[in-house]
């Protein structure tokens, strides 16, 4: 692997590698993915290391969850995806990929960037949403061509996206609909329902996280035709069940609320997924999954109001705990 270079991050305390992958598939210029890290003097003796994923229309920010990390020993490290945060570059549609599986690239090599800077470490991989999604199914397609999924030892998600919202009835038909128009409408952009989910996190709003709301707008960024078909292909793969043989851990809040209106609730529940569906498709992931609710999460349940999240970062600190050779922590 060659030499990556690092530089200096938009985070303060955090460095940054660009992996540049030429010409897109997709048709959108170049490619690139950017590796983050969370720079510590005790990087060299971590027994352990963290790759963390965002989801859609989002990039990496959440420091606080780096330091959590970080307090236990463990190295940190965050992947904007290509077209996604750090990574996007100008003309190019936002989080726009037509196959989920474009993604192996930069997590590979994000992955090995990893174990070359710890070698011998466990890692855990975490991933939030639509990254929830795209993180399994890029472990099971890596277990089936090497045979096993090292350093790869835990798995960590946080509302990942399982399935598509909205009744059986309609999830069939629209998937149907979405392969046809998909293959010469990719880049139609869907009317979807506003959310207030991003005033509840930013300070603009009645939030505490002062993101960059280039990266990470408010409400959101377009909803594609030809990226829903990929999505809707990659929960069809995930729902044939995978087997990744290593633990996993699946966050979630214990209610969902869709609404275009803010309330009270707003702040304390998933307004972006259905939570049903998470816990039903958490089975699929194979192996020990331990799923648990956090009652008045939000769809990042880590973004949650701070007597929410610190609820579950002992859920976080107990399966770390019930699983020391997994990720690095035994001893603590």
């Amino acid at each position: 692997m060659p030499v990556l270079d690092w530089q200096p991050d938009i985070l303060a305390g955090y460095r940054q590698h660009v992996f540049e992958f030429g010409r897109d598939p997709d048709g959108e210029g170049d490619a690139a993915a950017v590796l983050v890290r969370r720079e510590s003097a005790a990087d060299e003796s971590a027994r352990g290391a963290v790759l963390y994923v965002h989801g859609f229309a989002d990039y990496f920010f959440q420091t606080e969850l780096a330091d959590f990390f970080a307090e236990r020993g463990l190295a940190f490290y965050a992947l904007d995806l290509r077209k996604s945060g750090r990574a996007r570059r100008p003309g190019q549609t936002a989080h726009y990929v037509s196959d989920f599986a474009l993604y192996d690239e930069e997590l590979e090599l994000a992955l090995a960037a990893v174990a070359e800077a710890h070698p011998g470490v466990p890692v855990v991989v975490v991933a939030h949403s639509t990254g929830g999604l795209i993180v399994p199914l890029w472990l099971a397609r890596r277990r089936a061509a090497q045979g096993g999924l090292a350093p790869v030892s835990g798995l960590v998600l946080n509302s990942p996206w399982f399935d598509l919202q909205g009744s059986p009835l309609l999830r069939g038909p629209v998937t149907q609909a979405l392969r046809v128009l998909a293959k010469t409408g990719t880049h139609v952009r869907l009317k979807l329902s506003s959310s207030p989910y991003g005033g509840t996190l930013h300070t603009s709003g009645t939030g505490e996280w002062d993101f960059d709301l280039e990266l990470k707008p408010l409400a959101g960024f377009p909803v594609t035709l030809g990226w829903l078909n990929a999505v809707r292909r990659a929960h069809a793969g995930l729902h044939q069940g995978l087997e990744l043989g290593v633990p996993s851990l699946i966050l979630r809040s214990d209610r969902t609320h869709f609404s275009s209106r803010y309330s009270e609730i707003s702040e304390r529940a998933d307004l972006i997924l259905d939570v049903a569906q998470i816990a039903r498709w958490a089975g699929c992931l194979g192996g020990e999954t331990t799923i648990v609710p956090i009652e008045g999460a939000r769809h990042d349940v880590f973004l949650s109001l701070p007597e929410v999240r610190k609820r579950a970062y002992e859920v976080l600190d107990d399966w770390f705990a019930r699983h020391p050779a997994a990720t690095g922590t035994a001893g603590l």
